[in-house]
């Protein structure tokens, strides 16, 4: 009987015709929203089809402005973003707040407090300055922008007996050298004050002034007019070299050390002026 069975399918299968089966799978039919021509509605781009959140105070919507509206299908309006809200006006002044006590005020050029028992010249006081080589270090600090009216290039550390002879220089021996020249002077450029190093920066030398705080370097002088007379170019013109030289015997006295080019390769673009004491009495060159 099994064998009939087995024998009697296989006729049945055999009878089907082969171009019943598709040769083909149908093509699936194309969505509502996808059909061409179809009009797509235009919607908010916070749309959401299922929860529409409500505006938040101080909003866009809660003032009454309309949202930005875009052209999307339903089905992709749940990819757009909201734009990222901006920091309320409350906490951006906070943080601007911590900002500026982080960052200490700079001192600006011929401004400050008298100092130094003297109303012309101008800084502030600064803590003791400890040496990180033995022999630096200042006990008395003071960081100097102006002096006698002319605001320094740049704050410059120093004690304040070498304040007051920078003074004295800048009112007695600079000013009336240069007399008129340019509209007088204007600023007094400063390239180093107080520096814990040793003379001339050589490995194994003696601390140098700077770093005691006596001694301040000097590249030239800015006139009124915007000219800059600087020791590394002018001592080669001849009226320059003049005025200079000039500045430079001023300083002699005022301060027990003045270098400038003629000394040595290591001053050939500045005066060095220090109150060091020397026993046969201030050294200039």
């Amino acid at each position: 009987m099994r064998g009939v069975g087995a024998f009697l399918l296989l006729i049945l299968i055999s009878a089907v015709p082969v171009s019943a089966a598709p040769e083909t799978s149908p093509r699936p039919v194309a969505r509502a929203h996808s059909e061409p021509g179809l009009r797509v509605p235009k919607v908010p781009v916070f749309y959401n089809p299922e929860v529409r959140p409500r505006a938040r105070p101080g909003s866009a919507r809660a003032r009454g402005v309309q949202p930005q509206v875009v052209a999307v299908s339903a089905s992709t309006a749940g990819i757009y973003r909201s734009p990222r809200p901006q920091a309320r006006p409350a906490r951006q002044r906070r943080a601007a707040a911590v900002v500026q006590q982080r960052q200490p005020a700079p001192v600006a050029a011929g401004r400050g407090g008298k100092i130094c028992g003297d109303r012309t010249i101008r800084g502030q006081k600064l803590s003791r300055i400890p040496g990180k080589l033995r022999g630096c270090g200042v006990a008395n600090p003071v960081q100097v922008t102006s002096v006698d009216g002319v605001p320094l290039s740049r704050p410059a550390t120093m004690d304040c007996t070498t304040a007051k002879a920078l003074k004295s220089w800048v009112k007695e021996g600079v000013k009336p050298s240069v007399g008129r020249l340019g509209g007088g002077v204007a600023r007094i450029n400063v390239i180093a004050g107080y520096s814990c190093r040793t003379r001339n920066s050589i490995p194994g030398a003696k601390i140098s002034e700077h770093g005691r705080g006596k001694a301040v370097d000097v590249s030239g002088i800015t006139l009124n007019n915007g000219t800059t007379v600087s020791v590394l170019k002018g001592w080669n013109i001849p009226a320059q070299r003049k005025l200079l030289t000039r500045m430079h015997k001023a300083a002699c006295g005022r301060f027990g050390t003045v270098l400038g080019p003629k000394s040595d390769r290591y001053h050939r673009d500045h005066f060095h002026l220090d109150t060091a004491k020397h026993r046969s009495g201030a050294y200039c060159r």
